[in-house]
Formats: C-alpha cells, sequence, structure tokens
C-alpha cells in the first residue's frame, strides 16, 4: 500500500483562495460550504487542501508547506505569467505574493509564494543529496549575503536583511567583487521593494544596472541578473507613490 501526503491550510474564506489557485491554473476538485467550508485544488501532482475559519487572520499566519519538483523553473515562469495575467503584474508583497527564484544555502533551488489565506508555499528542486545549511562563508562580502538572504526568505525579515546589506556596503578598505556587488544591490533592492521604500528601491536598482561583468561573470549571475530585469520592469510599470493594486484580492 502506497502512502500520500497532503497539507490541510487554513483560510478566512475559500473563494479569494480558489480564484488564486485556478488563477495558475488549479483546478478545484472539491468544495464543500457547510457545515464546514473545505475545498480541495489540484495541479499535476500538487494537491492543496483549505478550510475555512471566521477568526482566522491571514497576515498572522504561520502555516506553510513544502512542493517538490523536477521543474522548478518551469513553475516559477509559469506562476509569474498566470498572476501578470489575473492582476496586471507580478504581486511581490502584500497577499498573494511571489517570490524570486534562487538557489539556497541548503542545496535546494526554490521559490516562496503566498497565497490569499496567508499559507507560505515553498516550490523547490533539490541541486544535491546533502540538503543540509552550508556554513557561513569567512569572506565578508559573501557572508552578508548568506546571512541577509536568510533573514529575507526564511526568517521572512527583510527589515534584518536590509541592514545587513547596509552594513556591508558601507565604504571601506576592501571592497566586494563585481558579482558580490550586483548580488547585494539586487537583493537591497528587492527588500527595499517588499518594504515599500520606493527612493531606496531605486537608488539600488540604478547602482545594480550599473555594475559591468564579464561574459563569465553574468553566467554566475544569472538568477541575480533575471531579478534585476523584473525588478526594474515593475519600477517602469508602477508609477511613484502607486501601489499599483488591480483585480482581485488583496494584492498591495
Amino acid at each position: 500500500m502506497g502512502e500520500k501526503t497532503v497539507p490541510i491550510l487554513p483560510c478566512r474564506t475559500l473563494r479569494p483562495v480558489l480564484d488564486f489557485y485556478t488563477a495558475l491554473g488549479f483546478e478545484v476538485t472539491f468544495e464543500q460550504r457547510s457545515p464546514n467550508p473545505y475545498a480541495v485544488v489540484q495541479r499535476g501532482g500538487i494537491q492543496l487542501h483549505f478550510f475555512g475559519m471566521k477568526r482566522y487572520e491571514p497576515t498572522e499566519s504561520f502555516s506553510t508547506c513544502l512542493v517538490q519538483t523536477d521543474d522548478v523553473d518551469g513553475l516559477h515562469a509559469s506562476f509569474r505569467a498566470s498572476l501578470k495575467a489575473a492582476y496586471g503584474r507580478v504581486p511581490n508583497r502584500g497577499l498573494p505574493r511571489i517570490g524570486p527564484l534562487k538557489d539556497t544555502s541548503h542545496g535546494v533551488r526554490q521559490f516562496l509564494m503566498s497565497d490569499p489565506g496567508g499559507n507560505c508555499i515553498r516550490v523547490g528542486q533539490p541541486m544535491g543529496d546533502d540538503q543540509h545549511h552550508r556554513p557561513a562563508p569567512e569572506e565578508p562580502f559573501a557572508r552578508a549575503l548568506h546571512h541577509a538572504a536568510l533573514l529575507a526568505d526564511s526568517k521572512e525579515d527583510p527589515a534584518g536583511a536590509a541592514r545587513i546589506i547596509d552594513r556591508a556596503l558601507r565604504p571601506r578598505d576592501e571592497r566586494p567583487t563585481p558579482v558580490q556587488l550586483l548580488r547585494l544591490l539586487v537583493l537591497r533592492a528587492d527588500l527595499a521593494d517588499r518594504l515599500g521604500e520606493e527612493e531606496a528601491a531605486s537608488s539600488a536598482l540604478a547602482a545594480a544596472a550599473a555594475v559591468r561583468l564579464t561574459a563569465e561573470e553574468q553566467e554566475s549571475a544569472r538568477d541575480d541578473l533575471e531579478r534585476l530585469t523584473q525588478l526594474l520592469d515593475r519600477e517602469l510599470a508602477v508609477p511613484r507613490g502607486h501601489d499599483g493594486g488591480a483585480g482581485r484580492g488583496e494584492v498591495r
């Protein structure tokens, strides 16, 4: 007999959650309104169950689940395109939101996505057999990137991550390599965007766009350059002082 584990996640009401997942290409395979709200969505091998709670607060949720895939790049691209079609832009703060695709320090290539119910879906693809967190590097700029990424994603503390990068970017005798500088600036711009710090985001983006890399360096910073392009496109699409909200749900 085979076993299967399916997460059952909370939400305040079902409809915004179901609209979100159907926009991503999921099918609602079951929906019950009474006596207890309950629904199931499925897309390929991904199946998620949801139950409604009237007193539930999505912004205070700690619920999460892990989705393992052998095509994390494909899912990320598909989900981003679907969200842009549904909301007019790709939401990356508030609820719902989707984060950037990146290689983690524990050997998994992943992105994080939060639905309108506040549930964090971690979509990842292992890059090897060892999925323990690597020790922090000794080199100061690599160490700053390591700790800032952990705070930004694993701890969901963008303000703390921003402080680490700001300290690393202060003038000093030692300078980061061009790739390190690009990564620090792109992550700082990403964090500023999440925090709603428009001027800090614009400044970091301008500085990142000015970094010059060789062809070999560009390949090693492929994800960061892709994220830079996404953030620059977002800045051009959303006028300053406007949150860009459109469509359904609580996109901010």
